[in-house]
């Protein structure tokens, strides 16, 4: 079963002040993520959560097993 995600209005305002080919390249990589988020999103040392990279840039990410959810922080 795939996840769907879902992008907090903080992370959605972040994603736009980047370039457009970094921004494009972040959506893609999670959105690849969405049918096993474990093998694509990378677990942040010593944190509950995930980050999907593109280049310098990273998403932190947040697998809600229990709604099937990726939520995009930041």
């Amino acid at each position: 079963m795939s996840y769907s995600v879902k992008w907090r209005p903080a992370a959605v305002k972040e994603l736009r002040k980047l370039p457009k080919e970094v921004a494009q390249r972040l959506v893609e990589r999670i959105d690849l993520a969405k049918d096993n988020p474990r093998h694509f999103l990378e677990r942040l040392e010593g944190e509950p959560c995930y980050k999907a990279r593109a280049g310098d840039y990273r998403a932190i990410v947040d697998i809600l097993e229990a709604e099937q959810v990726i939520a995009v922080r930041i």
